[in-house]
């Protein structure tokens, strides 16, 4: 993952981008926040899980879709095991995909992660079992999402690379046969 921003590139997609950081912005400040104005751990409870959720069904079926063309979900079979279910862009789409998009998606991602820790080990440290449960919920909703979006990317990278060898294998047959065919 590229540490820097791409330069000379705007957002092809503002709207998602917006949206994308919006929820995750929003979860994190009301929590934060919370305290000054609610008394009511309740209030706080349920308005920072709300958020944190719509940040996930965000990020997992809009965002994810439109700024990096990954889409993940998991499934029970028949024999009641969980299966990973995992879906990208053809290549050349993926290609075409808008680089500073990219970047921010996979940066929040991990931010939003990384923040929720820290809010969590600040809970910790002030005897705060409440909300470290809040800090819980919202973190375990972060690393789903990272962990789906993680492994749909390496099958994305499995799925060009297959790609990739099938289309150079079909080539250099091809290749061989024209050049057998002409002796």
């Amino acid at each position: 993952m590229d540490l820097n921003p791409p330069t000379g590139e705007n957002y092809a997609n503002p709207k998602i981008c917006f949206f994308h950081v919006l929820f995750k912005a929003g979860a994190l400040a009301f929590y934060i926040l919370s305290a000054l104005f609610f008394d009511s751990f309740v209030i706080i409870f349920v308005v920072t899980v709300l958020l944190a959720a719509l940040d996930f069904w965000v990020v997992k079926n809009v965002s994810g879709r439109i700024l990096v063309g990954l889409r993940w979900w998991n499934e029970i079979n028949d024999e009641g095991e969980s299966v990973w279910k995992f879906e990208c862009l053809d290549q050349e789409s993926l290609a075409r995909m808008n680089k500073k998009d990219s970047w921010l998606f996979w940066w929040t991602l991990y931010l939003t992660a990384v923040c929720w820790i820290l809010l969590g080990i600040f809970s910790l440290i002030r005897f705060q079992a409440d909300y470290l449960l809040v800090v819980g919920v919202c973190l375990t909703l972060s690393i789903a999402n990272i962990i789906g979006f993680t492994k749909c990317r390496k099958d994305a990278k499995k799925q060009i690379q297959a790609f990739a060898s099938q289309t150079i294998a079909s080539r250099f047959s091809s290749t061989l046969q024209s050049a057998f065919s002409v002796v």
